[in-house]
């Protein structure tokens, strides 16, 4: 398959697409392998995360070169997301210290404790945006408590599995406890019901993750799937003017707006128009190719395009229209940032993920008609409030229903060990995808009682 890159839609690199057969054996190799990784200490497991870590840095910029020409992102997009990934791993690393089961006497000499199990063979299923970041979400931790992990990336950025599957091998990782099976809908069916694959999780859109999570659990496997979001900033009168033009209008044109974290539509509360100035400023100094990246795909493009027109149908107004900015390669997938003011509640640009440097303006007379809306969204995943008040704050922060709420961040990603994960139709599944919350995902709780001596206290139950 070739790979095309979005910055100018040339050919940059071919990749090998797994068939039935290899898929078989890989997972195979992988459950053979499993068996010897997964009686490994913590600490053996976790010496092979510490020389994967060393190798991530030095490489950084070669690898942080490969996500920018197969996804577009600036090259410090592509390192940021490189670096949110070691911090995963960083978390994974430190389970040799942290996850260390419990014992308790429960009855005289005799004792109950517990061990954390690896469930066998684990897979997931990744999206183009974060190539580099998602997986990593993941990998380290599912290897670190001795799963083996299969991993399927998207077809549009294939090339950096391939070079964190050879920065695992140059770190000692031993044959078949990272496999990564390149192709589309076919291999991630394929994945899913193999008798063999106990999890499978997932990042990508909600109506992919419904039916990956769908699909897993008639199987019988546990399944974690992200999916879309729609999120919501708060925008009140008495926030800070620097640190709204920033955090706003950097969330939604980061990462040219692909990314489940963005902010899709600003709820104005009151008089906030010299807010929104600020943010219009912000965005108009972003530069295409230094400051923002490219769509994934020309079909992209399109869509945000028939979006915005179909948003101005609705009665929206155009505040800024930076679709006319200089792209630096006519052949590429260039938008620029996009603010529709006056745009309707229940409309589709309100509430239909669009997945680009799009943000919609919904005026709103107070706060209570904000958290309306925003909770009237199927989406769950993230919500924010820009404001000067604490009291205000907490009253939308225990209101709004989103797995992940940022006060004055426009992108309230928590940093690990909290954990990241959304709520409603952004998620399907138990848990979140990492911190100690993901621990149970990967992991059987294994319960051991040991007694020596003939028992005589009456509290004995067995």
């Amino acid at each position: 398959m070739d790979v095309i890159s979005p910055l100018d839609n040339s050919v940059i690199g071919k990749v090998k697409l797994a068939d039935k057969d290899e898929i078989q054996t890989q997972i195979a190799q992988a459950k053979k392998a499993q068996k010897s990784w997964g009686l490994l200490t913590h600490k053996s497991r976790a010496e092979i995360l510490f020389k994967f870590r060393e190798i991530l840095l030095r490489d950084i910029d070669s690898i942080a070169e490969v996500i920018t020409k197969e996804n577009g992102k600036t090259i410090a997009e592509s390192k940021a997301g490189i670096m949110k990934g070691i911090e995963v791993l960083e978390f994974a690393t430190s389970l040799q210290n942290s996850d260390i089961g419990g014992k308790m006497e429960v009855s005289s000499n005799v004792y109950c404790e517990y061990q954390r199990m690896p469930l066998g063979v684990v897979a997931s299923i990744t999206p183009f945006n974060f190539p580099a970041m998602v997986p990593m979400w993941t990998i380290p931790i599912a290897i670190a408590v001795g799963n083996a992990y299969v991993w399927k990336p998207s077809e549009k950025t294939p090339l950096t599995a391939e070079l964190i599957l050879k920065a695992f091998k140059e770190a000692g990782l031993p044959d078949g406890i990272l496999t990564v099976l390149q192709g589309g809908a076919d291999v991630v069916n394929e994945i899913i019901d193999h008798e063999d694959i106990k999890a499978v999780a997932f990042v990508g859109s909600t109506k992919i993750a419904q039916t990956v999570y769908q699909r897993a659990t008639q199987n019988n496997k546990r399944c974690l799937a992200l999916g879309g979001a729609k999120n919501h900033i708060i925008l009140m009168p008495d926030a800070d003017l620097d640190v709204t033009g920033v955090g706003i209008s950097d969330s939604f044109t980061g990462c040219a707006g692909q990314r489940c974290m963005a902010a899709s539509v600003l709820l104005a509360v009151g008089d906030v128009d010299k807010h929104i100035e600020k943010i219009v400023q912000r965005s108009d100094s972003q530069i295409l190719g230094e400051t923002m990246g490219a769509i994934i795909t020309k079909e992209q493009v399109d869509f945000l395009n028939t979006a915005i027109d179909n948003a101005l149908k609705d009665g929206a107004t155009l505040l800024y229209d930076g679709r006319k900015k200089q792209a630096p390669n006519a052949t590429g997938n260039w938008m620029g940032p996009v603010i529709l003011d006056n745009v309707k509640a229940g409309s589709e640009a309100a509430t239909k993920e669009l997945f680009g440097p799009v943000l919609s303006i919904i005026r709103c007379k107070n706060i209570d008609e904000a958290i309306e809306i925003q909770n009237s969204s199927p989406y769950g995943n993230a919500a924010s409030i820009f404001t000067s008040s604490g009291p205000m704050s907490l009253y939308a922060s225990q209101r709004c229903e989103a797995g992940m709420f940022g006060i004055n961040i426009g992108v309230p990603v928590p940093r690990e060990p909290f954990s990241f994960a959304g709520i409603k139709t952004s998620k399907f599944g138990h848990g979140d995808i990492t911190g100690e919350h993901c621990l149970d995902f990967w992991t059987d709780m294994k319960k051991i009682t040991t007694k020596w001596n003939l028992q005589k206290d009456h509290n004995w139950m067995s």
